[in-house]
């Protein structure tokens, strides 16, 4: 498992769909350590043009064209993170980064 990556999590908790992709966004020594959880934005079909959205879609392993929700954060068990999908190309990872730093208020 590394940032970036793209897995499709069956009934993630609250969420009214069978399944839904998440992206991995904690820093690689979190990844890496014994905690048991990461952080992870949600990917949804709507897209609603906010500077906090990442758009992504069939390039990257989605059936549609669809947005990574920065403004959505979650803590996702390592467990279930099995369903693998892809990996951000770097060109993303860096609009990722961008989209964080906005929707976390950091310079």
């Amino acid at each position: 498992m590394n940032r970036g990556d793209l897995f499709r999590v069956r009934k993630p908790g609250g969420d009214p769909k069978r399944s839904r992709v998440f992206v991995v966004v904690s820093r690689p020594a979190l990844i890496a350590s014994r905690f048991s959880t990461v952080v992870c934005a949600p990917i949804y079909t709507q897209r609603m043009g906010s500077s906090t959205e990442v758009d992504v879609g069939p390039a990257e392993g989605l059936k549609h064209d669809s947005s990574i929700h920065c403004d959505a954060l979650v803590s996702l068990a390592k467990s279930e993170l099995t369903n693998y999908v892809a990996s951000l190309p770097s060109a993303l990872i860096a609009q990722l980064d961008q989209a964080l730093r906005i929707a976390l208020s950091l310079d």
